[in-house]
């Protein structure tokens, strides 16, 4: 799956493409608020300024990891970034809010695809990952703490110095901030892994 590949994540393709405007509108507004041109930013992230430019105008959409390096160098996160491009309103504020299932900001994971799962500014982003990878894929690093949830399937997660866990349907996991992670499916059946990050770390 490429980086300007459709997800096959259900979605009516006027929601993704909303979806991606969003996310590239807070993209360049966290860079403009940085004092970063798009080559500035190419040059932190390691990504092409042609391929940040179709992000920020909403052609494409940036990949787990690339959205990774782009929140890094913005002093954000990426559930940071997803959710902001969830809101359809400018400040949704502390009231209730409900997420269909044709909704949630989506991007490419290792894999599959990864769904934010709320709206607006919240203490916390659950997000639904989907994938079949039997083969693990580069470390990822998130600065807020996360917790897992098997919901279908089964995955081994590398932990790297922490070692591995076997996780089963219904089986769960807690790391803290900072803690290097991957995963993959034991059989190299699909699997579904709900995710759950502390909203507290980068920047709103």
């Amino acid at each position: 799956m490429t980086e300007n590949s459709a997800a096959h994540d259900g979605l009516p393709d006027h929601l993704r493409s909303d979806q991606q405007i969003r996310l590239g509108r807070q993209i360049r507004k966290l860079r403009h608020r940085e004092g970063l041109t798009l080559v500035g930013l190419a040059a932190l992230t390691n990504l092409s300024h042609p391929f940040l430019s179709q992000v920020e105008r909403g052609l494409a959409t940036p990949s787990m990891a690339s959205l990774e390096r782009i929140s890094t160098a913005l002093g954000s996160s990426r559930s940071q970034l997803m959710a902001r491009a969830a809101e359809v309103e400018p400040e949704l504020g502390n009231r209730p809010t409900v997420v269909r299932a044709t909704e949630g900001t989506v991007v490419t994971a290792a894999g599959g695809t990864a769904r934010l799962l709320i709206l607006g500014r919240t203490a916390f982003h659950p997000m639904l990952y989907v994938g079949d990878n039997s083969r693990f894929e580069e470390f990822d690093q998130n600065p807020e703490d996360e917790f897992l949830h098997v919901i279908e399937g089964a995955v081994e997660v590398d932990l790297d110095e922490q070692g591995t866990a076997g996780l089963a349907a219904g089986d769960s996991l807690y790391y803290p901030g900072g803690c290097r992670r991957r995963w993959r499916s034991l059989s190299g059946r699909p699997y579904r892994v709900l995710a759950v990050k502390d909203a507290g770390a980068g920047t709103p």
